[in-house]
């Protein structure tokens, strides 16, 4: 089946970064070493170059994730430069790069069920890294048949995204959620949310695999083993995504001012500039919590993800300062080798 570029999302910005000689594609699924890709020709399965996987050991940034658009010939060569991408901390220890979870998506649908209470916190977490991408971050409230949602209480811990209740098993809700032409969406979420269930009733065909939930936690298994990128009817694209356990920020401190934007807009009105907000004279965070118009609990959630945010930040800074040094060292050796007699 072949593809026509532009409804997959191809265009100008895209073009202008397509050098002559190789072909575009766009990365529908992820495996070691090579991707599934979307191309004119239909879906090709193509290796990375040699070059691509060397550079990508500096920085597994530029590896191709679910979403991307490459150029290709006879092996993926370039990752073309993202419009949008939502980037986590490294998953394993000591590693302080990024993980591209899902780029050049236009909406973030941050799921979460109804069954147990939806978790503010996480619901805040993801919010972050979903502002940090430059999409368009909306909170999907699944299986809301179920339970009853306070959709107020939801909206006041997402200022500025849309909030939305939908159930897969009724159709509530799922019209708004449909992507457009040439539009993408990406699905973030815990095992057990819904995501997997809400692609299959979006699409309205078995696309993805589903499971059974414990009614003890409401968690599911890990059914969706890998991210992919999906046509649905109409049109539009969604990614598909694993369960997240570990959700670290990374380089995030635009998104947590855009997820907490109640907070920094209290804080402007502080006496000091860099309040805080623990126990300062004139602490118009803590007024307003005083007050009751801010709950106590959104503001150790954002002192809670500004530590974390600032610790992600200290790592990548040493890292940068080691990679520095260890190029300058080798510079060095390089002259003392010139200079021999």
């Amino acid at each position: 089946m072949a593809f026509s570029l532009s409804s997959l999302g191809f265009d100008a910005f895209f073009s202008a970064a397509l050098e002559p000689g190789f072909t575009a594609g766009r990365v529908s699924r992820v495996d070691r070493g090579s991707c599934d890709v979307l191309t004119e020709a239909g879906e090709l399965r193509i290796p990375w170059s040699g070059a691509l996987t060397r550079a990508s050991s500096q920085d597994p940034v530029a590896l191709p994730c679910v979403g991307d658009w490459v150029a290709f010939d006879t092996a993926i060569r370039a990752v073309l430069p993202r419009r949008t991408s939502i980037v986590r901390a490294g998953v394993r220890p000591g590693d302080s790069h990024g993980q591209v979870l899902a780029a050049n998506v236009d909406v973030v649908h941050v799921v979460e069920p109804a069954v147990p209470e939806p978790d503010l916190g996480r619901i805040e977490r993801l919010l972050t890294l979903a502002w940090e991408s430059g999409a368009r971050p909306v909170v999907v409230i699944t299986k809301a048949d179920l339970a009853e949602v306070d959709l107020d209480r939801i909206a006041a811990a997402a200022p500025g995204a849309e909030v939305r209740a939908v159930s897969s098993s009724t159709g509530e809700g799922l019209d708004a959620l449909r992507p457009g032409p040439g539009e993408t969406a990406v699905l973030l979420g815990r095992s057990g949310a819904g995501k997997s269930t809400l692609v299959n009733a979006l699409a309205g065909d078995e696309l993805m695999a589903t499971g059974e939930i414990r009614e003890a936690d409401g968690r599911g298994r890990h059914t969706t083993v890998h991210r992919e990128l999906l046509l649905l009817p109409g049109g539009g694209m969604i990614i598909d995504t694993p369960g997240l356990r570990g959700i670290g920020l990374h380089d995030a401190d635009e998104g947590l001012a855009l997820a907490f934007s109640d907070v920094e807009e209290l804080a402007e009105d502080c006496r000091f500039s860099d309040c805080a907000h623990q126990d300062e004279p004139g602490c118009a965070v803590l007024a307003a919590v005083a007050a009751g118009e801010l709950p106590e609990r959104r503001l150790a959630s954002w002192r809670k993800l500004r530590k974390e945010a600032a610790w992600a930040a200290s790592r990548t800074d040493a890292r940068l300062r080691a990679e520095r040094t260890r190029q300058w060292k080798i510079i060095h050796r390089s002259m003392r080798g010139r200079n021999r007699p």
